[in-house]
């Protein structure tokens, strides 16, 4: 053992390290010299190859800082190597720099200082993007499409999003002083508000969607989130509902106990959650249902889609495996690892994977090659000879390795071009800031709908905007002309390619007839949470969602909804 502990002081001496780090080391060895005591040795090998490449990256730091031909960030050095280090294991564990603590914490707990208030960039400018209800800027009456122009005397144009961020983040009780500037109003205007102690809602809507079918949306699970979903819940059935739909699309997860305590809502105490299962033993516990339940036969639809992660998987696997309820939409992501977070020196962290969950039928939902996934992250196509096969209470058929596979699965609807196109440059939010100053109210959520008048206005509006866009057509025909270009003799076929784009551009204009309906249930979306916020656009959006449409179906169907879980 003396043998490597000269060797990391070697290690200290040669990265001119020693003075700085001596006190953070001795915490560092007293941890190896237990840990190599308790394993009796059996890792010596290991520790030896640990300490080599410990001093080999050492020189290798101080070589580069002595000799490479411009001046180095030994932070900025440091993160990068730690970052590509860990980018060989899973994709959840990071680094996470003690500038960054502030906004990991907020992630996680869903609690900060501040106004309460999204911001972003809309065509170069600092934009209020969504005022939260009942919080510091909603109530000193900040807008949507609210451009800031200066915060505390400090210009915002020019600060990036996460610079505005921080600079109306601050203690609760203090003063922020925002200058405003908004459409229809002869000139800027100044702002002042009382930052609060913020706490974002892990419950962003929840209300009734038919005389006995009541909707909750969960999009985080940080603290409090289960008794969020537990008010819900008894709110809705005071306000009659007999059935409800929990909708986890986009939840991205988050906090393991808030997802036990969640699924016990609907589940009877007692009952086993999630396991699980690690290298080191104390990561490998048994959580189970401590709570009476809520309602434990209420009928129940969880909605899931590809963005649907984590804790999110661990709640709609246990409904699944218990038979307690009908999952609806897409595969879930695919996420079942647990992760925990390690101290590190100088008040950075480490969070890092420890374990792998399992649902009570013993099926572990994580997609089985971390590279095999969609575009947008979710889990790829698994075969099924490489999943295990479990079975639910009722015997039912349900599969490992490839995240949450729906009951009754919901083709993914996919844009237009050119509804992409609107929502990618921002057309949709800018008409509707539009809209918003030229009709001082509009209809409830759930009952406003644009007239065509209002679609003709902002199709005319599009032409100010000088809007086009790129379909895939157009860009099989740019490749056809840059190979037609290289050809002899081509003449003709150029005129067949120059034919070709202009039914492209015909098509273009008629793409706003053919695709009206979407593109107007974008649309209203949009302009009801310009006056009614969030809660105003998914209210906007139930009379069209597929999702909803097939879960409140399901739930009118009791034989439906017994034969499939049943299995039969």
């Amino acid at each position: 053992m003396e043998s490597y502990i000269h060797t990391i002081n070697t290690i200290l001496h040669h990265s001119n390290l020693k003075i700085i780090m001596k006190k953070r080391w001795r915490i560092t060895l007293g941890g190896l010299l237990v840990f190599t005591t308790l394993s009796a040795f059996d890792n010596t090998d290991k520790y030896f190859e640990i300490a080599k490449n410990l001093d080999i990256f050492a020189t290798l730091f101080k070589e580069i800082n002595t000799y490479y031909v411009d001046d180095v960030s030994p932070n900025k050095f440091m993160e990068s190597g730690i970052n590509a280090m860990l980018g060989t294991l899973d994709p959840y564990t990071n680094y996470i720099p003690e500038d960054q603590i502030e906004d990991y914490q907020r992630m996680t707990t869903g609690q900060y200082g501040g106004v309460g208030a999204s911001v972003g960039k809309r065509n170069g400018k600092t934009t209020v993007l969504m005022p939260y209800e009942d919080f510091p800027a909603y109530k000193a009456g900040l807008r949507i499409g609210d451009e800031i122009l200066s915060i505390d005397g400090k210009e915002a144009s020019g600060a990036d999003t996460d610079e505005v961020s921080k600079m109306l983040r601050g203690q609760a009780g203090t003063e922020v002083v925002v200058v405003i500037k908004r459409m229809g109003m002869p000139k800027p205007f100044e702002v002042k508000i009382k930052r609060d102690k913020i706490q974002i809602s892990n419950v962003t809507y929840y209300g009734m969607v038919s005389n006995d079918v009541g909707t909750i949306h969960l999009t985080d699970f940080t603290r409090d989130a289960s008794r969020e979903v537990r008010d819900a819940l008894i709110a809705l059935k005071e306000q009659g509902a007999k059935k409800i739909v929990l909708d986890l699309r986009g939840n991205p997860g988050g906090l393991l106990t808030e997802a036990v305590n969640i699924a016990n809502i609907f589940i009877a105490k007692g009952l086993d959650v999630v396991s699980t299962k690690g290298k080191v033993k104390e990561w490998n516990k048994t959580y189970s249902a401590l709570n009476p339940t809520t309602d434990a036969d209420i009928p129940l639809v969880v909605i899931v889609n590809r963005s649907s992660a984590s804790a999110s998987e661990i709640v709609a696997g246990v409904i699944q495996d218990y038979d307690r309820g009908v999952i609806v939409g897409e595969n879930s992501y695919g996420k079942g690892l647990v992760q925990a977070t390690r101290p590190l020196s100088y008040n950075a962290k480490l969070k890092v994977t420890v374990a792998k969950y399992y649902t009570p039928s013993g099926r572990c939902i994580q997609a089985i090659d971390y590279s095999n996934r969609n575009e947008d992250g979710s889990v790829g196509k698994v075969p099924d000879s490489l999943r295990m096969a479990y079975k639910t209470k009722n015997g039912r058929k349900v599969l490992d390795g490839g995240g949450v596979k729906p009951d009754a699965e919901i083709e993914r609807e996919t844009y237009a071009p050119i509804t992409q196109q609107l929502f990618a440059k921002g057309l949709f939010f800018d008409y509707s800031v539009k809209y918003r100053y030229e009709h001082e109210t509009i209809a409830p959520a759930r009952d406003f709908k644009i007239s065509d008048a209002d679609y003709a206005d902002f199709d005319k509006w599009l032409d100010t905007k000088n809007f086009t866009y790129s379909s895939k057509l157009d860009k099989m025909i740019k490749d056809l002309e840059e190979a037609a270009a290289k050809e002899k003799n081509n003449s003709k076929i150029m005129e067949q390619i120059q034919a070709l784009k202009a039914a492209v551009v015909q098509n273009k204009n008629a793409d706003m007839q053919t695709y009206k309906a979407e593109i107007m249930e974008e649309l209203e979306k949009e302009i009801a949470s310009h006056y009614y916020l969030e809660k105003g656009s998914i209210e906007a959006g139930q009379d069209d969602d597929p999702d909803l449409k097939a879960a409140i179906q399901i739930l009118n169907d009791p034989a439906r909804y017994q034969q499939i879980l049943s299995g039969k």
